[in-house]
């Protein structure tokens, strides 16, 4: 933690000095540090400058997504709704953050049926009734991040799918209930894992969220099968997406060898994830991007 005088400016940023701004939040935080609780870094936690402008990058990313709900149906292919995120985003003077991040080659994932994630639009891949596609989008508008996903289900949708789209919103929904200032990122962990197992699902382990805004990927990382009460400490600044993969079978998963992105479940049944990014505030929990 930066060592600061009562009177220098503030490490945030505000230009107020530090003792009328977070002198008295840095104390609290050197309290929970010395119980041994794991704190975030100050690079990790936004001022309202800051803030603002990762909504104006979530607004565009809501938007996207909105008009791919109300366009995705049977018999469009995976490249077009690619050709949807990069127009829509370019119009908007943005950058799809996906596009050339460590090599990967398009503006937007979609991840079809047994697909956990990272799958990469293609001519080849014509949506079908009876499919359900994660679409997940993210967006770079002056230099801020934001993401978020959603599922879709294709025309008639078996009753098994249907409920595993459905609970893995719920699974969302209910981590998003344990988000609050000075609570800890295992509370939404085990909410997360805890009603999934309920539902006689299993939950990805490799992979989770992020913290998100001023990069991509920054810290924390964001697993789901942490306990209550551990992990790291929630403080207002922070945003972090809440983003579980949910499969219907086991929770083991491969990378596709063939292009180094695409994530399988290992028993071919199929996954399903929602992503929302998340604002602690002074009070609870702001859904940015959904």
């Amino acid at each position: 933690m930066e060592i600061l005088e009562r009177n220098d400016p503030c490490w945030c940023g505000s230009g107020k000095k530090y003792k009328k701004c977070h002198g008295a939040f840095d104390e609290k935080l050197k309290m929970y540090e010395s119980r041994g609780i794991l704190i975030p870094s100050h690079k990790i936690i936004k001022n309202q400058t800051q803030i603002e402008k990762i909504r104006k990058s979530a607004e565009i990313n809501v938007a996207i997504l909105d008009y791919v709900a109300d366009h995705i149906k049977a018999g469009i292919t995976t490249q077009e709704i690619d050709r949807w995120v990069t127009e829509i985003t370019e119009k908007a003077g943005a950058v799809p953050a996906p596009l050339h991040y460590e090599g990967y080659p398009k503006s937007v994932c979609t991840s079809v049926n047994e697909q956990v994630c990272h799958g990469i639009p293609s001519e080849d891949v014509v949506l079908k009734d009876g499919d359900i596609i994660n679409v997940d989008v993210s967006t770079i508008l002056d230099g801020y991040f934001s993401d978020s996903s959603r599922m879709f289900c294709i025309g008639e949708v078996s009753e098994e799918k249907r409920r595993l789209v459905q609970v893995t919103k719920e699974c969302v929904e209910k981590g998003l209930e344990q988000v609050r200032p000075w609570g800890f990122l295992g509370d939404m962990s085990q909410a997360v894992y805890d009603h999934a197992h309920a539902n006689g699902y299993s939950v990805v382990r490799e992979i989770g969220g992020h913290g998100v805004g001023l990069e991509f990927h920054e810290d924390p990382w964001v697993g789901y099968i942490g306990k209550a009460g551990t992990g790291m400490l929630l403080v207002p600044g922070m945003i972090f997406t809440i983003e579980p993969m949910i499969n219907m079978g086991g929770h083991e998963i491969f990378i596709d060898d063939s292009d180094g992105w695409t994530v399988y479940t290992e028993d071919g049944l199929p996954s399903a994830q929602w992503e929302i990014m998340v604002l602690v505030t002074e009070t609870g929990a702001e859904v940015l991007s959904w």
